[in-house]
């Protein structure tokens, strides 16, 4: 009997030091470069900002990832495990406002769940996406532009980590005025 609870405490350090490695990813600080395209676009300047939607954005579309890809639920669980201790050790969050952080977390994580499940849509999920994040980020200033497809794409490829360069993306897309 002992081997197998062995096996079973192997399973389960391996899971969460796993889950770990991936929390870290998720917690890295968005690239600058990202931050100064958003704060641009989307919030009038506001750099502080855009650099915690950047924050919010990717830790709620890792969680999201980890339950829709994972084989069983251990491990969306080991994963919301580490980014809630994760949120405890967040150096760029200040003490007396982790509860508001979390909040804020929270409803990012509810907006991007809506949009990823919203089957009904005839629009595909990285349109839904985008959409979401940047309505969210600035809802004034995303009817203001229109609901660019182009922004919609760059918000939904910055948060999941896949931004190409701005030229590259220009060459396949054309050239865009946004």
């Amino acid at each position: 009997m002992a081997p197998g609870f062995f096996a079973a405490w192997r399973d389960q350090r391996r899971l969460r030091r796993n889950a770990a490695l991936y929390v870290q990813s998720l917690l890295e600080e968005p690239d600058t470069n990202d931050v100064g395209w958003l704060s641009d676009v989307a919030t009038r300047g506001d750099v502080d900002r855009a650099r915690w939607e950047l924050r919010y954005a990717r830790r709620a579309s890792g969680l999201l990832s980890a339950e829709r890809d994972a084989l069983d639920d251990r491990t969306a669980s080991a994963v919301a495990r580490e980014l809630a201790d994760g949120w405890s050790r967040d150096r760029n969050i200040a003490a007396g406002m982790r509860q508001t952080a979390e909040q804020q977390f929270n409803a990012r994580l509810r907006m991007l769940s809506q949009a990823l499940t919203a089957r009904s849509s005839p629009e595909p999920t990285g349109t839904r996406l985008g959409k979401a994040l940047l309505d969210y980020f600035c809802p004034a200033r995303f009817i203001e532009l229109g609901g660019s497809l182009f922004i919609m794409l760059w918000c939904t490829l910055i948060v999941t980590g896949l931004q190409p360069e701005p030229a590259a993306l220009m060459q396949h897309c054309g050239e865009l005025n946004c």
